[in-house]
């Protein structure tokens, strides 16, 4: 019952149509190369929450598609994603949508927001175990995002606009 907020989160979002409001990404339609995904359990996923890279700065975050403030927060990642590339700074969208909805659910809305930040899948039930190794603070609740580089880290249970995600961005790639 410790992820209770999780379990109420879900139920709550799924009753949102939260991919109508992504309307504002540009309606490209590329194709992600071959229409496959990561999809990893929470032991593979542990590669992308600690510094591989040194220079980087990583941004993590978890979402899924059934999420409303989620959805609507994504282009502003997909926008840091194109504008802060050059800084050193990576993207990386975590999915928790049902393994059961990536190919009638999640592929398509990929495919239809042309997401260009990498975008993997979390399949793995055991949210009790996972959830406070990203965060001992975390509810379980999403959006969330984890920002860090080698010397600093920071986690966010919360949804951002732009310039509050830019702004903690800078505080990483000074």
């Amino acid at each position: 019952m410790k992820h209770m907020a999780l379990i109420i989160t879900i139920v709550l979002m799924s009753f949102g149509n939260g991919a109508s409001q992504i309307n504002s990404f540009e309606e490209t339609h590329l194709d992600r190369p071959d229409n496959s995904l990561k999809v990893f359990n929470f032991e593979e996923l542990q590669s992308y929450l600690s510094a591989k890279d040194a220079k980087k700065t990583y941004v993590i975050n978890f979402w899924a598609t059934w999420c409303a403030p989620c959805v609507k927060e994504l282009p502003y990642f997909e926008q840091l994603n194109t504008k802060y590339s050059n800084h050193n700074v990576e993207v990386i969208l975590v999915s928790l949508d049902f393994p059961k909805q990536i190919e009638t659910k999640l592929k398509p809305f990929l495919k239809k927001n042309a997401l260009k930040s990498e975008v993997v899948v979390l399949d793995d039930v055991d949210s009790n175990t996972w959830i406070p190794k990203v965060n001992k603070n975390w509810s379980g609740a999403i959006p969330a995002t984890l920002i860090y580089n080698k010397d600093k880290k920071a986690f966010y249970e919360r949804s951002f606009n732009y310039k509050e995600l830019e702004t903690e961005v800078k505080q990483f790639i000074k």
